[in-house]
């Protein structure tokens, strides 16, 4: 489990991203960098980083399912996931 500020720092992240997303393509547009620059470092979308649902781990994150590794494969082999079923050949 990931410690609770850096979870709540990310969703921090989240909230600023949504909040210039609209400022930042409009300047973007009018090619206006200088402003772009004084916007939050944290407003940018590409310092958002993936992390598990359930446990916050940022490592080993599946997209299509929103949740790391570890969680996947328990959830999987608990048949908590729909479709999922362990293969064996």
């Amino acid at each position: 489990m990931a410690k609770t500020s850096i979870i709540a720092r990310e969703k921090k992240r989240e909230k600023l991203v949504a909040k210039y997303a609209a400022k930042r393509q409009a300047l973007k547009e009018a090619g206006d960098y200088d402003a772009l620059d004084k916007l939050p470092k944290n407003a940018s979308p590409v310092r958002k980083h993936n992390r598990c649902k359930l446990t916050g781990r940022p490592k080993g994150y599946m997209r299509k399912f929103g949740i790391c590794r570890n969680m996947f494969r328990l959830m999987a082999s608990d048949g908590k996931i729909p479709g999922v079923t362990k293969s064996s050949w």
